[in-house]
């Protein structure tokens, strides 16, 4: 007879504020004084590529502040709306981030430096600029350290590229991004507010505020790609999966397994569903307790592997997708 049999770890209250918390808010902090200050500057001054700096850390204080948001509505627990919690809050609020560099950062700066190229206008109070993007570098450089340290923490000896790509975690690589697109578009801002003086060609602050808004975009477009895919779903690491393949397999009543499927709902929490055939001679109350028994091992083994459901199937049946045929 084919009967199906579903457990599911029910996942625990998140007590434990992420490590990528430590670098959002050293990012809100910083961003949101430099903010005041660039607006001050490019006041005083009349500098478009400090109005788009300007607006870049203003750009990034309303994002830390939404992968707060995020975070925290990430952590709700599970409800009979949401029987698997909330954990996409956290991509879904990440995702609107990178939306929100593209259109307002990036868009913003490019129209201004447009507005600057034709009608250049020669920038006055020049020490306000120098001062102002010396103590956004001091900030934005510090934040930007916290941020790496985290990423580095988590990436262990793995790539740079590769450990982005294969993150879960975008509240830690966001802020990465966005602190060193904040360093570098102040370098840029730099070379735009020096040369237009030194060249007396007021167009290339305008240059500058256009190679801001590039590099925005540009970086918005990473984002874009990597928050989608980890709000479409990603499955857990190959090795991950092959290790519960591998548990399951040692269990002697184990015919065959499955690949298994999976798909993180949020950084520390994977879905996995089996499918595994026993031996047909068992009775139905051992395959129950044999399968608690795998459910205990994967979760000892991995406990990110918050909701684990095994479907038993003969082994006739089994296809090798994990699904079974009626």
């Amino acid at each position: 007879m084919l009967f199906l049999t579903f457990l599911t770890l029910a996942a625990s209250p998140k007590t434990d504020a992420p490590q990528s918390k430590t670098a959002i808010v050293a990012a809100l902090a910083a961003n949101l004084g430099i903010a005041a200050i660039k607006f001050a500057a490019a006041w005083f001054t009349g500098s478009s590529a400090m109005l788009s700096e300007a607006i870049h850390s203003l750009v990034d204080t309303a994002n830390e502040w939404l992968l707060l948001l995020g975070l925290r509505a990430s952590q709700q627990p599970a409800t009979a709306h949401r029987p698997f919690g909330y954990g996409r809050e956290l991509y879904f609020w990440a995702f609107m981030v990178a939306v929100f560099i593209f259109l307002i950062g990036g868009g913003l700066s490019l129209y201004e430096g447009y507005e600057h190229l034709r009608h250049p206008t020669p920038l006055s109070n020049l020490t306000w600029n120098y001062v102002v993007l010396s103590l956004a570098f001091c900030f934005d450089g510090g934040s930007f350290l916290v941020a790496r340290r985290t990423f580095n923490a988590q990436r262990g000896g793995q790539p740079f590229w590769k450990a982005f790509r294969d993150s879960k975690d975008p509240a830690i690589f966001v802020v990465l991004f966005e602190d060193a697109s904040d360093l570098l578009g102040l370098l840029i801002a730099f070379l735009g507010v020096f040369l237009s003086h030194w060249l007396n060609r007021p167009a290339l602050d305008g240059v500058a505020s256009l190679l801001i808004g590039l590099l925005l975009l540009v970086v918005a477009g990473l984002l874009l790609r990597e928050t989608k895919s980890l709000l479409l779903g990603e499955p857990a690491e190959e090795a991950v999966l092959q290790r519960i393949a591998e548990l399951v397999d040692a269990e002697k009543a184990v015919a065959r397994t499955a690949a298994p499927l999976s798909s993180y709902l949020s950084p520390h929490e994977i879905l996995v569903v089996l499918t595994v055939s026993f031996e047909p001679s068992l009775p139905a109350a051992q395959v129950v307790e044999i399968i608690e028994r795998l459910r205990t091992a994967v979760q000892q083994a991995h406990p990110d592997v918050k909701h684990l459901f095994i479907q038993p199937v003969a082994a006739s049946k089994q296809t090798d997708y994990g699904s079974s045929v009626a």
